[in-house]
């Protein structure tokens, strides 16, 4: 790092904290111009830090920062965006910490992604006053997997390159597409795909955020999307997120108060 590097500013999104030594926090956040960053929020803890109310989960900030010997050390900071509904709604919650996850996943430290950071930047913002928060999961792993190198393949089948049916078709993590009815009904490792999921997808995948937030779907097709969804991340990550089990708990503890 050269020497007018020691103190530079940053622009963060909070996706981690943990609590570190008596009163400090250990912040993942995410940048456009430096990728992921692990940074020390010193005396963090404090009741009376002035950075504790700008080092909260999901806080769009802009940062102070001076170069440590192993971490670097937040010297200043100041909050440009709370998204306090994210706060105040548990399911809301649960769905933040899916998106900061999601992004946490499928990046390394310093590398560099301005576009998913204003994806992730924009979907904390829709998630604040998002009426349907399953398709907005839906359409943020789709644009992320675009900007990340993993984008399906949900126009032609992945083998024979054909024009996909109306007919049942499947989606395979490893082709890195859906696979037609005859290309796909033997192969191990793929999930079934409805006609009319797929179609949503496809939506989902070439339109923006104010055009498909007007779609309403019903309980069964969200469901059948976020299994064929899941079953993709699950694949390429090679692991299950926290922050689904957190949303699926939610989920059947409101149905039930519903009941």
């Amino acid at each position: 790092m050269s020497s007018r590097e020691r103190v530079y500013r940053v622009e963060a999104i909070v996706l981690r904290r943990v609590d570190f030594g008596e009163a400090d926090r250990l912040l993942t956040v995410f940048t456009p111009d430096r990728g992921k960053l692990r940074l020390i929020a010193k005396g963090a803890r404090k009741p009376s830090s002035r950075k504790s109310g700008h080092v909260e989960l999901f806080t769009h900030d802009q940062f102070l920062v001076a170069a440590g010997r192993e971490l670097d050390i937040i010297v200043q900071a100041e909050t440009v965006e709370a998204f306090l509904p994210l706060r105040e709604d548990l399911l809301r919650t649960s769905h933040a910490y899916y998106l900061a996850e999601l992004a946490d996943a499928f990046t390394a430290e310093r590398d560099e992604n301005r576009p998913l950071f204003h994806l992730l930047k924009d979907a904390l913002g829709w998630l604040c006053t998002a009426d349907d928060l399953a398709l907005l999961a839906r359409y943020y792993e789709l644009h992320l997997l675009g900007i990340v190198g993993f984008q399906p393949q949900l126009f032609l089948c992945g083998n024979c390159k054909k024009e996909l049916s109306a007919g049942t078709n499947y989606l395979a993590p490893g082709e890195g597409s859906v696979l037609c009815q005859r290309c796909g009904a033997d192969q191990t490792g793929t999930v079934r795909i409805s006609a009319n999921a797929l179609k949503v997808l496809q939506f989902l995948q070439i339109h923006d955020w104010g055009t498909c937030r007007l779609l309403r779907l019903n309980t069964p097709m969200h469901a059948e999307m976020e299994r064929a969804m899941q079953h993709y991340l699950l694949y390429h990550l090679e692991r299950k997120l926290k922050s689904v089990d957190l949303i699926h708990r939610l989920r059947r503890q409101l149905e039930m108060n519903q009941r």
